[in-house]
């Protein structure tokens, strides 16, 4: 890997920040960033149709979101390391992430240098995290929390409840029906126990799933 140009997707929401990195990135010798993205949809269309080596993807985004993508992008056989930048430092986060099969984790708190370490590493198919959540991925799968029972759609819909998103909202967001969402409602409900959309949002305030 050490002659080949490693060839980068960026996926953020935020232009700014995918302006920032991007510039960053290009300053490494080696590196690439071949094109970018403001969704998951995007990158996962993008990613059927072309080739790359490294992906960093946020979590949070509109629409599907990080970790929704990255299972479907493993789903299709997609075998490019992928890289979860993030501000979420929870251990649920980095537990869900990993199980959707992220190659590493780093925080958006974390120095660049870190991030451009952790995109080295991961083109080598390296694991890598950054200080913050390093201890976390160790334990992670020894842990057993309320929300490591749930699959990654009750995952991103617990979050979004838990934000005191309305149900149709959510339904227009994650495009199912508002039925459907109520189906999950319940279902998350009765793996987490928490019964009120308020026990939800103290949770994940407490465990620093949602923003403050």
């Amino acid at each position: 890997m050490t002659n080949k140009v490693i060839r980068i997707v960026l996926a953020d929401d935020h232009a700014v920040v995918r302006t920032g990195y991007r510039r960053l990135l290009e300053l490494e010798p080696g590196f690439e960033v071949v094109a970018e993205f403001p969704d998951g949809e995007a990158v996962y269309q993008w990613l059927k149709k072309n080739t790359a080596d490294v992906l960093i993807l946020d979590l949070s985004m509109p629409g599907r979101g990080g970790l929704e993508t990255l299972l479907r992008l493993r789903a299709c056989g997609q075998g490019l390391a992928v890289l979860i930048f993030t501000m979420h430092d929870a251990a649920d986060m980095v537990s869900q992430a990993l199980q959707a099969g992220a190659t590493g984790y780093v925080t958006k708190s974390s120095h660049p240098d870190v991030l451009v370490a952790a995109v080295r590493s991961a083109a080598l198919g390296v694991a890598v995290f950054s200080d913050d959540v390093a201890g976390v991925a160790k334990v992670v799968r020894q842990t057993v929390s309320p929300p490591s029972k749930l699959s990654l759609r009750e995952f991103e819909i617990f979050r979004l409840l838990a934000q005191g998103r309305e149900v149709a909202e959510i339904a227009d967001r994650l495009c199912l029906s508002e039925k459907t969402i109520f189906n999950y409602q319940t279902t998350i409900r009765q793996k987490t126990g928490l019964n009120s959309v308020l026990d939800m949002h103290k949770y994940a305030s407490r465990c620093r799933l949602i923003p403050p």
